[in-house]
């Protein structure tokens, strides 16, 4: 931001008057007002950037809670159908046994 410039006053002027009069000093006050205007363009500028990118973080971040869960869930059907192989062969390991344990008959 721009620093503050003191009124001067130059030689030949009477003391109660400023240097470059009121059109000049307004014109530095609009050039203050564009520079302060151009300032907040940019910081607003910069806040939407931040913004977007917050919301793209958050949604690869849900995206990925989801798939997450998807790959969870593929991982759990799979152990259950580990689970019932398992249990199918014990249960033929069982049979095969009791067939060997039986009395001839």
């Amino acid at each position: 931001m721009s620093e503050q410039r003191p009124v001067e006053r130059t030689p030949g002027t009477p003391a109660g008057r400023a240097s470059g009069g009121i059109p000049e000093q307004l014109d530095r006050v609009f050039h203050e007002i564009r520079t302060l205007r151009n300032d907040v363009d940019m910081l607003a500028e910069i806040v939407r950037r931040h913004d977007s990118s917050f919301d793209r973080l958050e949604e690869r971040f849900e995206t990925g809670r989801q798939a997450l869960r998807s790959e969870m869930r593929e991982i759990r059907s799979e152990l259950r159908a580990m689970h019932r192989q398992q249990q199918r062969t014990a249960a033929r390991v069982r049979a095969l046994e009791d067939q060997e344990n039986r009395p001839p008959a």
